[in-house]
């Protein structure tokens, strides 16, 4: 009888872990594969392991984050598309990125539109931003999870010459990321776009290909373009957002709960990125005097005079909702 009762304990048992959920680290884990074209030293490209590591931290086991930098995975531009098809869950995409799918977001590319970082947030984490984003679902079949303040771009010149107004960079080959949406802001200030790849950039300034470039001062650190470069204008022609998207596949095939845990360390992310990215800019027109190079600050109002009449008479412009370039103003 006793024999009989062990033997039945001992089936209840089995039967009963045989039902239990299997522990995360059990389990498939979720992938989730990363590309970007910054560089290890860049803010940019060090939030991602912030991100890895909130997702370590609140969802132990669960996902299989992949970080690829150095556009090692896919080239600038092309995470997009890769997200739609399948072959790629993260990446920060560019407000250019966007635009090519959603005309309507094209009014983030223009010049001189978002004032400054703070501004930045409130409007992409406000009314605006919830209406712009489900656009960007439905057109392009991701989900920005999180805004971040990628820095605002600076022009720097291969060599020195005086620029106080668009006409002085006439005939300045400026490099471009290769999209007609970003060789038109660089035809707006003035220069001649020239399209290049980011990992090109370095060379294609020591050696003359270009003769200048346009990135946020902390990317121009962390690119060591201050070693071919002898100038930097402090243009200030864009607050530059980028935006920290999943494609809705992979979005969808996660549960409620882990969602919640993406979206948070994206947020998270995010956070490190803004805080660390204006700490650095705050500290580096300093930096880059100690290095040799001359900072110099045009006639800004000019360039926004110029870029901004550009926008509104291209077809750029004339894809914007009515009304929301006076919106986007009207937020405080």
């Amino acid at each position: 009888m006793t024999r009989l009762l062990s033997r039945r304990w001992w089936l209840a048992l089995a039967a009963a872990l045989a039902l239990a959920p299997l522990p995360a680290s059990a389990q498939n884990k979720v992938l989730l594969r990363v590309s970007t074209p910054a560089v290890a030293d860049d803010w940019h490209g060090k939030m991602w392991t912030v991100f890895k590591e909130a997702l370590e931290k609140s969802a132990p086991g669960e996902f299989d984050v992949q970080v690829n930098l150095n556009a090692a995975l896919f080239k600038q531009g092309a995470e997009p598309a890769a997200m739609a098809r399948g072959n790629l869950e993260l990446a920060a995409i560019s407000a250019f990125d966007i635009a090519k799918l959603v005309p309507e977001f094209s009014i983030f590319t223009s010049g001189y539109v978002i004032r400054d970082p703070a501004h930045l947030q409130k409007v992409f984490n406000g009314p605006i931003g919830d209406e712009m984003f489900k656009l960007v679902a439905d057109k392009m079949d991701v989900t920005v999870l999180s805004p971040i303040y990628l820095g605002t771009r600076q022009v720097t010149l291969r060599d020195q010459r005086p620029v106080k107004t668009p006409a002085d960079l006439k005939g300045v080959k400026l490099r471009m990321p290769a999209s007609k949406e970003w060789l038109f802001l660089g035809e707006a200030l003035g220069a001649s776009a020239t399209p290049l790849a980011f990992g090109e950039v370095y060379l294609g300034l020591k050696t003359g290909t270009i003769d200048g470039q346009d990135n946020p001062l902390p990317t121009v650190r962390a690119a060591k373009f201050y070693e071919v470069t002898k100038q930097i204008v402090l243009t200030q022609h864009l607050v530059d957002g980028i935006f920290i998207a999943v494609s809705n596949k992979a979005w969808k095939a996660m549960s409620p709960a882990q969602q919640q845990k993406v979206k948070a360390a994206a947020q998270a992310a995010a956070r490190f990125n803004d805080e660390n990215r204006l700490k650095e800019e705050g500290q580096l027109v300093d930096f880059f005097k100690q290095q040799g190079l001359t900072v110099t600050t045009p006639d800004v109002e000019a360039f926004r005079r110029t870029v901004q009449q550009a926008y509104a008479a291209s077809e750029y412009g004339k894809s914007w909702p009515k009304g929301l370039l006076d919106r986007i103003g009207a937020v405080k």
